[in-house]
């Protein structure tokens, strides 16, 4: 049993155990492989020329290539836009840039009608009334109808560093802001007042629609400059004195927004949007043609007894009108 054991040991290959390389050595192509190759070399010792592979290649290039031009075909008709829709797309952009040309011209032409018509309105106020056309005047600037240039201050607020990457949502300028300091101006004594170049009138607000700061409805970015035009010095006193003061000096300490305040020889602030009129009613005893006060017995309209400046119950304080006895 000794001995048969040990020849049976003999006998065993010694890479016994390393079949999967054995046979990648020994037989490194596939059976099916080897047979093909074999009936290959066959069929060429008979002088026999197989020509199946021949066509099978030249059969796959052709339908490689006619593939490719489908595809190529398809892709570029997809990508290519129609023709109705190329023709629509090209009359809307000429009727855009056409229409744009047209607003930019009117408006220009509604501009400079504008500052004739002014000009002209105070020529003939100042012939006529000078008081009434100083009230005009002062009246136009409150309503910031037209532009203001003259002296003043600027004070500019800057976000902090964390805002912009939203770090620290706390070191971005608020709306709350930019009314403290413009109430605080108002307040100083400043006779025009505008945000980023947006006139402040006096149906004017600054607001915030989610990240954003609209003033008359128009979104600003930083910097957001507030300029003031009045006696620039007092304006700083006035507004350094004011809640506003403190709360820049607040937004400049706890949240690192930036503060800049400077006075400034001259500022030009452009004119509001204007107020629309949308309803007006003549007062009491104006005649709606000249504009003068008329007699209440020239309206027409009787009063009624016992009306305030009516001693005896009759019109115009005691007269009557047929001027009988009664």
């Amino acid at each position: 049993m000794t001995a048969s054991a040990d020849a049976l040991r003999t006998a065993r290959r010694r890479d016994a155990s390393m079949t999967l390389l054995v046979e990648a050595q020994e037989r490194p192509l596939d059976p099916g492989y080897a047979e093909a190759a074999a009936r290959r070399r066959a069929l060429e010792e008979r002088g026999v020329r197989p020509e199946r592979g021949g066509r099978a290649a030249v059969l796959l290039t052709v339908t490689a290539l006619v593939l490719g031009l489908v595809t190529t075909a398809g892709v570029a008709v997809l990508r290519r836009p129609a023709g109705a829709a190329t023709q629509a797309r090209a009359l809307l952009e000429r009727q855009i840039e056409t229409r744009s040309a047209e607003v930019t011209a009117r408006s220009a032409r509604v501009a400079e009608l504008g500052g004739e018509i002014q000009g002209l309105q105070g020529e003939l106020l100042a012939s006529q009334d000078p008081a009434l056309a100083q009230v005009v005047t002062a009246d136009a600037v409150a309503a910031a109808a037209v532009p203001v240039a003259g002296p003043g201050l600027r004070v500019v607020l800057t976000d902090g560093a964390g805002a912009a990457d939203g770090s620290d949502p706390e070191a971005a300028v608020q709306d709350d802001d930019l009314q403290l300091v413009v109430n605080g101006l108002w307040a100083a004594g400043a006779e025009a007042v505008a945000v980023n170049g947006q006139r402040l009138t006096g149906t004017a607000a600054v607001r915030s629609a989610g990240s954003a700061i609209l003033v008359d409805l128009v979104p600003l970015v930083g910097p957001y400059r507030v300029e003031a035009v009045g006696a620039a010095g007092s304006l700083e006193v006035e507004l350094a004195r004011s809640g506003a003061g403190d709360h820049l000096a607040a937004l400049r300490s706890l949240w690192g927004i930036g503060v800049d305040v400077a006075q400034v020889d001259r500022l030009e602030l452009p004119a509001g949007g204007g107020t629309r009129l949308r309803v007006a009613d003549l007062p009491e005893g104006i005649d709606p043609v000249t504009g003068q006060a008329v007699a209440a017995s020239s309206t027409g309209a009787p009063r009624e007894p016992g009306a305030p400046g009516d001693g005896d119950g009759t019109p115009d304080g005691g007269a009557d009108e047929g001027g009988g006895d009664g």
